[in-house]
Order: C-alpha cells, then structure tokens, then sequence
C-alpha cells in the first residue's frame, strides 16, 4: 500500500471512529455505504471488537455477503456468530457458488440447510464439487460456472449462440472448447471471437497453449502458473482431462496475499487468520505455543554454556562476548533460510539443485565468516588487549557461519521432506543450532587455548 493510500485508509478510520463516539449513527452509516466491500473488510478487521460490532449492524445487508468474503477467518467467524439465521441465509443465498464455498464451513448447520434447500439441482452439484477439494487446491478455488463450445462449429454459430443466452459469468476473458466428453481440448478468446471471419471455425482459431490445471493441484502452484504465463483465467480439470471449472485472476490476487501473509506471520509463531483484536486471553493462548518451544531450545543452549561455567569464572571476557558470536551466526542462518523458503515457495528450489545451493551458501558463509572474523578479532584486541581471546572469537565465528549455512539450507529441505511448514518452525530450530553450534565452539576454544 502506498503512503497517499495508506495516509487515506487512515483518515477514514479516525472518521468512523469520531462519528461513533459522538453518536452519529447517521454518519457512520453514510460513510459506510459509500465503500466498496474489500474496504469495509479492512475496517472491520481494524476496530476492536465493540466498535466492530455496532459497525457491522450499519452495514448495507445486500452488502454483508460480499464484506463476509473479504475479512479474515476468525473475524468471519465472530461477525457470522453475531448474525441471525434468517440474516445470513439473505447475506449467503446469492452468492456464487466459489465464494459460497469459501464461507460454507463457517456458517450454522440450520443456514446450511436453509441454503441448500432454496439451491437447484445444478447449483448444488456445482457446491459439491468445489467442496470436494481442499480450499487451498485449485479445486477449491475454482468457478464451475463456464461457458464451453465444440471444435467444429463456427464463429457466427457461437456468436447467436452468446446472444440467446444473454450473459456470460462476470470475469469471462475466454470461451473454454470441449469435446462432446465434456475434455478440454483448448479456449477461445472473446477479442478472437468480435474481430475474425464469422464463417471460420472455433478449431482454427482456439489457443492449445495453456493447459489444464488439475483440480488436486496447491494454490501455490496456481498462483505460479498464473504468474508466469500472465494468465486472466485458467481451467480446471480432473485427471481424464474433463472441464471442470474455472479460476481467474481475483482468485489468484487472494492466494498471493495469503501467502505473502502466511510468510510474514509464520516467521513468528503466528496464524495470518488471527484477529488482531481478539481477546486477550485467546491471543497469549496462541502464542504460548511457540514461547514454550522457544524457552526450551533456551534451555539447551543454556545448558551448554553451563558445561563451560568454570572457564567462564576464570575468562569473564568470554561471557561478554559471548553474544556476539551467536548473534553473527544467527542472523548469517537467517539470512539463507530466508533466501530458501522464498525459493521452495517460488519453486526455485528442487532436490535436482539443493547440493548447488548447499555449496554455494558454505562458500558465501566462510567467506563472510573469515571477513568478519577479522573484524571482530581486531575489535576485541583493542577491547581487552589480548591476541588469544581475539583468536578464539574469530575461530569461533567462522565456524558458526559455517554451520549456519548448512542448516539455512538443510532445515527448510528436511522439514518440507516432514511434511512441516519451513516458514513456522525454521526459526526456531536454526536459532537453536546457531546458539548451540557458536557458544560450544567459543567457550570450547577458550577453554583449550585460553585455559
């Protein structure tokens, strides 16, 4: 978000807060009604829980369905809680059939009914088969309302085909040609469509470059393709090559922020789903998950420099440089892992260049590593007068820069081999080897060359 945007989102808030404060119910309602539904998600999700509630009583009802879509997880879900049945049927009841599914899991077994009774048979068998995917599949993404043409028909055949139905779903940029199994055999561009010969057939004209994405395929990998081949919409197929639906571009937008959030959050232990306001409680519960893992691998890394606690007595320059030594090595591990996880994301990485990776990453971090052990064993000569310490301290770093590069790339690859989010947990357990690694091999050095 830019700073004029940012600066505007801003103003607008305080604005909605002001009038809730003194009352003005009245403008509070008009200034919600002039904002589109993506931005009154954004509000809501920026005010704590009192003032989101009286916010969303105000908002438009034909509108509720639509912010729904646009808020995170945990905030749907409180906002649906403090909505009645016959609310959320009015709010839910017209939505497209993906944007249904997205909502479904939320919403109250009674509503569920409800909809699914006012549904027809087609659109209930279009729900079906989107929940039959995992949401974050290209399955669970998708569209099934498309629009499909034969091979062998004409151009002006498919044109008063067009006319007599009328409309085309929104976001439709190309006409999907099946064969009469119902296989995707290509798409047909509306622009190809207004400008060629009426007399010319669908065959000739259709593009066979993009080929279906396979209904069991990850959100990531749709939002890569989609990246790559500049893609505005794109099909979806079983594994026999049957047109099952569709994704578009807005979907995509969807996943890459949620990605980009996932990343973000992960780093830290947290669910990019949270509320930001949400009880106290509920968030210190969340997040004493990771407090408690990280507190162990304190421990451990404790532990060691207990083992070392006599030679710290007798060198206590050890124990003020001790720091320094974790510290080089954590943020020089941080730093691959980072350059790793957004390659594994990216598909960048793959088991056929991990050892080029691996190799290249131990160069950078001994080169780093001599360049820096330099510096800092100049500093600490000067500090405390003494070559020896000096020594150990670039001996020590070297070895932890080291180490920290094979595991910046090792521990991304084996826990994705473990079937383990790189993002959430290779913070923690590279911080802890780092410690471990740089303190043994410090107060170790001191306690040999020192002692």
């Amino acid at each position: 978000m830019n700073a004029a945007a940012e600066e505007f989102r801003e103003t607008r808030l305080q604005a909605v807060r002001g009038a809730l404060e003194s009352g003005a119910v009245r403008n509070v309602q008009r200034m919600l009604h002039s904002l589109h539904p993506a931005e009154l998600g954004r509000l809501l999700e920026s005010l704590p829980p009192a003032e989101r509630t009286i916010v969303w009583q105000l908002v438009d009802p034909d509108a509720k369905g639509d912010v729904l879509l646009e808020v995170n997880d945990e905030v749907r879900s409180g906002l649906i809680d403090n909505m009645e049945p016959e609310a959320l049927v009015a709010a839910t009841g017209d939505m497209e059939v993906d944007d249904l599914a997205d909502v479904f899991e939320d919403l109250p077994e009674a509503v569920i009914t409800q909809i699914l009774r006012a549904m027809d048979v087609q659109d209930r068998e279009r729900l079906e088969s989107v929940l039959a995917y995992p949401e974050d599949s290209a399955g669970g993404l998708m569209n099934t309302d498309t629009v499909t043409v034969r091979p062998d028909v004409s151009l002006d055949v498919v044109q008063r085909y067009l006319r007599l139905r009328g409309n085309l779903p929104d976001r439709t940029d190309i006409l999907f040609v099946v064969n009469r199994y119902g296989q995707y055999l290509g798409s047909l561009g509306l622009s190809a469509l207004l400008v060629s010969d009426p007399q010319a057939t669908v065959a000739e004209l259709m593009d066979t470059s993009v080929e279906g994405i396979v209904a069991n395929v990850s959100a990531s990998e749709v939002a890569r393709r989609f990246e790559e081949r500049d893609l505005v919409s794109a099909p979806v197929t079983d594994e026999d090559n049957r047109l099952l639906g569709r994704i578009t571009v807005d979907d995509v937008v969807d996943v890459i922020r949620e990605e980009a959030e996932h990343s973000l959050m992960s780093m830290a232990g947290l669910d990019e789903d949270e509320d930001m306001f949400a009880p106290v409680v509920t968030s210190a519960r969340r997040r004493a998950l990771w407090l408690g893992v990280n507190l162990a691998t304190a421990f451990v890394a404790a532990g060691v420099v207990g083992l070392f606690e006599a030679t710290i007595d007798k060198v206590v320059a050890l124990a003020v440089l001790m720091p320094v030594v974790a510290s080089m090595g954590g943020i020089a591990g941080g730093q691959t892992l980072t350059l790793m996880i957004r390659g594994l994301a990216l598909g960048q990485v793959e088991k056929s260049n991990a050892r080029f990776m691996m190799g290249k990453e131990i160069a950078v971090g001994i080169l780093n590593g001599i360049f820096w052990a330099l510096v800092v064993a100049a500093v600490v000569m000067l500090w405390f007068g003494n070559w020896q310490i000096g020594a150990v301290i670039a001996l020590a770093i070297t070895i932890n820069m080291f180490v920290a590069a094979i595991s910046g790339v090792a521990i991304p690859l084996l826990l994705r081999r473990l079937g383990v989010d790189p993002a959430l947990a290779g913070n923690v357990i590279l911080t802890t080897v780092t410690d471990v690694v740089g303190f043994f091999a410090f107060l170790g050095l001191g306690a040999l060359l020192l002692i």
